[in-house]
């Protein structure tokens, strides 16, 4: 394996980072996730947009998007394989235990894994903790991801793949990562970003496909939705069977969300960088 860090492209025993990397020590970091098939980034120039966007409201420097884009190259050059998890990860670099950043300048690692296809429907749950639409990182990908671990540790122990969680003030919101959409009275729902979800990529590409409505709901809308899919960039759209314990519907995928697949599959394969 040959991963990209801060510039140069290295065997994966001699890619290290500081431990006083603040990435590390503090999560002062950005990422982005993309799906690489056959040596090539989906989505790239919008991944590379909101990772700029994200080191931004950190505070970070912009990243340098040449460098990026080589990194990106290299990396899926040096690392065949038919669909991959390609990692972009940019953190606050080298600095003092604590809070305060150092001067040392950013790290950069780019990265990719080998990854399988998606089951076309999935299990999720719901979890009693809630995203803080008013934080000051929401709306950022940051790799400050503890309480996505935790809260998706809690849907595997339930025999599902994801976890859904209410902001604040009981709206629906988002998954550990992935974004949520809900069928009511036939027509396609999404949360607003002001919810506190993360802007995906693939959610911004199904508004905009599949023609879905960006409507504040209330978390309770799980439960009386016809139709329940997700959306993220390794799930693109998947359908949800069960939430908790309940089957949500007998036909899944529904018409619906079986649309949106298939917008999403014809779209997609026509441009790689939409």
């Amino acid at each position: 394996m040959r991963i990209w860090l801060d510039g140069a492209l290295r065997d994966a025993d001699s890619a290290q980072v500081s431990v006083f990397d603040h990435g590390l020590t503090v999560g002062d970091g950005v990422f982005e996730t993309l799906k690489a098939e056959h040596g090539t980034a989906f989505a790239l120039t919008r991944h590379l947009d909101r990772l700029t966007r994200s080191a931004r409201g950190l505070g970070l420097p912009d990243p340098d998007l040449d460098e990026v884009r080589r990194a990106c190259a290299a990396v899926l050059e040096a690392n065949p394989m038919p669909l991959g998890r390609l990692r972009i990860t940019y953190t606050g670099g080298v600095s003092p235990l604590g809070s305060d950043r150092g001067d040392s300048g950013p790290t950069l690692v780019v990265a990719v894994g080998e990854t399988a296809r998606r089951p076309d429907t999935t299990a999720v749950v719901t979890v009693p903790w809630v995203r803080n639409e008013r934080s000051a990182v929401t709306g950022l990908k940051t790799t400050s991801y503890a309480e996505n671990v935790v809260a998706l540790a809690v849907a595997h122990r339930a025999g599902a793949s994801e976890a859904l969680f209410a902001n604040t003030v009981g709206r629906l919101c988002e998954g550990t990562g992935s974004n949520v959409f809900v069928v009511l009275d036939g027509e396609l729902h999404t949360p607003p970003v002001a919810s506190g979800c993360l802007a995906g990529i693939t959610r911004a590409l199904v508004v905009e496909w599949a023609g879905a409505k960006e409507t504040d709901l209330p978390f309770e809308a799980l439960e009386q939705a016809e139709e329940i899919f997700l959306t993220s960039t390794l799930r693109d759209v998947q359908a949800v069977h069960r939430v908790g314990d309940r089957t949500t519907a007998a036909q899944v995928p529904g018409p619906v969300t079986a649309e949106a697949m298939r917008i999403f599959d014809a779209r997609s394969g026509e441009d790689l960088d939409p």
